[in-house]
């Protein structure tokens, strides 16, 4: 059996720890019911990188109970969860090497989907995965880490969130709910003028990095937070990313220009300015929800992680209909995935009557909204 992991002996945890995930992940497991006998990716070599925890697992062992051949392999090297990674190690999933004959690839992150250049669906735009999983996950995984990581008080704290996408919302709503003061940066006047009407001041990085106790890039784009705000921070400042990739803060600048840097536990780094004023840096500048803490809850990745096998799906059984460029689900496909999970919700929805059905000429279940349509 072929893996690299850091403790095989973990398996029987990380299983115990699959099996509480798979209750709260029903779209998965209507994966499993829907697709289990059919078996459509049968035949299919689907080789992941994306971050190997516990809920990457039950995404793992729905793809194989589909059908696929599946290697995975992680995509940051602080969101591993070991026992996750062992337990998947152990039912004879490897990492993978370079496989021949990929028909496609699906996507799920915001910034990934900027770098596609293959056959590709992204499932990042699927309203089930952008509103949900950037918005309420984000909602909950980013306190989560910056307390598990610093347990500050947040409080009557200034807070900025640079950015007011899905991720910035979710972000900037959570810091209000413990009684932050936000600061909302963007470049955006339509994001920026829903931050105002949310209630949130709305400056640039020059103007709050003085003020800011806690900062937060949201973005995905690079060099949001440079030297020249690090120098005016407050003291012990607190710095973070949940924008995905590490470029957002530039790290190699302070790494450079600090007097010294005391490492004061896993993924919390403070650093000495000139000044002798101090910064917190979180996770290195990487993803301080998976950095700091075990990321996203389960409930909201089975979204995700069930566009991603429709997603599989359909390159494998319907690889004529992707030529090369990027695609999306239809939209069938989202309400499909929001269906699956009502339940679990104890969520009952309302069906049209004949006479309301033939008024709006939509069927009685309601309509499919078209794809311009954001929700």
């Amino acid at each position: 059996m072929v893996y690299k992991v850091a403790d095989i002996s973990l398996a029987a945890f990380g299983r115990k720890e699959i099996e509480l995930a798979e209750n709260e992940m029903p779209g998965l497991m209507y994966m499993r019911e829907k697709y289990g006998a059919s078996k459509p990716l049968k035949g299919a070599r689907i080789a992941g990188c994306l971050h190997m925890t516990i809920q990457t697992a039950v995404l793992i062992e729905t793809l194989s109970a589909l059908g696929a051949e599946v290697s995975w392999s992680s995509c940051n090297i602080f969101s591993t969860q070991d026992h996750a990674a062992a337990a998947i190690a152990a039912t004879g999933v490897p990492y993978p090497q370079y496989l021949a004959g990929i028909r496609g690839l699906s996507e799920e992150t915001t910034t990934g989907v900027h770098h596609l250049y293959r056959p590709a669906i992204n499932v990042n735009d699927s309203v089930t995965k952008s509103k949900f999983d950037n918005y309420y996950g984000c909602r909950e995984s980013l306190v989560d880490g910056i307390k598990r990581a610093t347990d500050v008080m947040l409080a009557g704290k200034v807070a900025v969130v640079a950015g007011f996408g899905d991720v910035g919302k979710g972000c900037a709503q959570s810091l209000a709910a413990y009684g932050a003061r936000v600061i909302v940066t963007e470049i955006d006047p339509i994001n920026a003028l829903q931050a105002a009407m949310a209630g949130y001041e709305v400056a640039t990085m020059e103007d709050a990095a003085p003020r800011a106790n806690v900062f937060v890039t949201t973005t995905g784009n690079r060099d949001i937070i440079r030297g020249e705000h690090f120098l005016v921070m407050p003291e012990d400042a607190i710095v973070s990313n949940i924008g995905h990739f590490d470029v957002e803060i530039d790290v190699a600048w302070l790494k450079a220009n600090a007097k010294s840097v005391v490492n004061i536990k896993p993924q919390v780094d403070r650093y000495t300015m000139p000044s002798g004023r101090h910064i917190l840096l979180l996770a290195e500048g990487r993803l301080v929800n998976l950095g700091c803490a075990t990321g996203h809850p389960s409930f909201v990745m089975s979204f995700s992680f069930t566009n991603q096998v429709l997603a599989q799906i359909a390159l494998w059984t319907n690889n004529s209909a992707f030529p090369l460029g990027v695609h999306m689900l239809p939209k069938e496909l989202d309400e499909e995935v929001a269906r699956a999970h009502l339940k679990q919700l104890n969520v009952k929805l309302t069906t049209l009557s004949n006479e309301q059905s033939k008024y709006l000429d939509i069927p009685v279940s309601g309509p499919y909204k078209p794809a311009h349509y954001r929700y």
